[in-house]
């Protein structure tokens, strides 16, 4: 479908941008708990105010954080178990430099008033903080409105949709961290490591063999990919998006055989078994009916792909239904 006209403008009224957010598209803050550890604060500081030599106090406790100083948490000894001796005895501190260097980054969203992780900002390098003024999620839905592409009924059938697949894929347990750690919590695209991403947004499980073709997404379908390889593998079939190399590193990592990697794509077959049975069939068309376009849609692609049309298998289906999905096939010729 072609593409609406992108000469539109959003015209904004009543908009709230609260008085401690102005100026702040672009100021950076460390976000970190308080070390006093009877305190529960959480604090921000700017970016740009914690220098080589830094001095700051957490406004609820008066506790002070320091360059060059550190915290004390206990006394050790390290025992040597064999010879039941000490081998030296110290104090377990941390570093304030330390403690303030590995510290997430933070910036104010314009939009929604809210101070969020930076990373959930899109990059913009033009920008002093190298991030959009408005996170994502705020971002998504300006654009969702100025160019009317994924309006709430879109997003509705869009979430359908997947649940359609998934249902005809059948639903298998997935446990995420044995996946991670198969892949060494690293994208598998590209190696970026994801071990302290703390969005699951940023750290997508890719089904390897696509939901597309019916396949489920489970424990032993499923790679580890950063966000932006993962939307440019999504619907795509391993071969036509890993070279010979990966796809032979991903049959040895996933247990999938390489010739189905590398090979050309096929709908899964326990799915299409499924769709002989009348009662899946009848359940699906009862689940999805206010959702009967996709339905349709996908009936057509099976009997166009693999010449297998489930409509037939349906006890309930009405004539008209399928005279539609008929004139749709007809219309396309």
């Amino acid at each position: 479908m072609a593409r609406r006209t992108p000469y539109t403008k959003v015209l904004k009224d009543n908009q709230i941008r609260e008085e401690h957010i102005k100026g702040m598209g672009d100021v950076l803050f460390k976000g970190f708990q308080c070390l006093n550890s009877k305190c529960e604060n959480f604090l921000f500081v700017r970016k740009n105010e914690i220098c080589d030599e830094f001095e700051f106090e957490c406004p609820m406790c008066n506790f002070f954080f320091k360059s060059g100083e550190e915290t004390k948490f206990y006394d050790y000894k390290l025992q040597h178990t064999v010879e039941d001796r000490i081998i030296e005895k110290g104090e377990f501190t941390i570093l304030h430099d330390d403690y303030i260097r590995e510290a997430q980054e933070y910036k104010y969203c314009i939009v929604c008033n809210t101070i969020k992780p930076s990373h959930l900002f899109d990059r913009h390098s033009a920008r002093i903080s190298g991030r959009q003024g408005e996170c994502r999620l705020c971002k998504g839905i300006y654009n969702s409105i100025k160019n009317q592409s994924r309006i709430s009924d879109q997003h509705r059938e869009a979430a359908q949709k997947r649940r359609m697949y998934l249902d005809l894929s059948g639903q298998h347990k997935i446990d995420s961290k044995v996946i991670h750690e198969r892949f060494g919590h690293k994208c598998f695209k590209c190696g970026k490591d994801l071990s302290n991403v703390p969005s699951a947004t940023e750290r997508p499980l890719d089904h390897t063999l696509p939901v597309y073709y019916l396949f489920p997404l489970d424990t032993d379908n499923a790679t580890l990919l950063c966000r932006d390889h993962n939307g440019e593998k999504s619907g795509k079939w391993p071969s036509q998006y890993y070279n010979s190399e990966e796809l032979k590193k991903l049959a040895i990592i996933t247990g999938i055989d390489y010739d189905t990697l590398q090979g050309e794509p096929f709908y899964n077959p326990q799915a299409i078994e499924n769709l002989k049975n009348s009662d899946v069939v009848d359940a699906l068309l009862t689940k999805y009916s206010a959702y009967m376009d996709e339905i349709i849609k996908l009936r057509n692609r099976l009997l166009r792909e693999i010449k297998f049309d489930f409509f037939e298998y349906s006890k309930i289906i009405s004539p008209i239904h399928i005279q539609r999905a008929n004139e749709l096939i007809l219309n396309q010729h």
